[in-house]
């Protein structure tokens, strides 16, 4: 394991998660919408519009998942006894 986290693409994405999985996400989302909108007959910028939509949805996800990380530092506090 410590052979992979020296990879400078693995450093990185351990030093910014969030950008990690929002390219990772994205990556996937972009990659299905080709897949199942390649046949409809739309045009260059319609196609731009949606792969940034869905880029920016993609986002939304990691920030609203991301929510939940700032609620652990103050549950492990207050579960601490005094």
């Amino acid at each position: 394991m410590n052979q992979l986290a020296a990879l400078p693409p693995i450093r990185w994405m351990m030093r910014h998660p969030r950008v990690a999985a929002w390219i990772i996400l994205s990556l996937g989302m972009v990659i299905l919408l080709v897949i199942e909108a390649n046949d409809v007959g739309l045009l260059a910028t319609q196609w731009l519009a949606l792969i940034v939509a869905t880029i920016l949805v993609a986002g939304a996800c990691v920030w609203i998942i991301s929510w939940e990380d700032k609620d652990e530092p103050a549950e492990e506090e207050a579960s601490k006894p005094s």
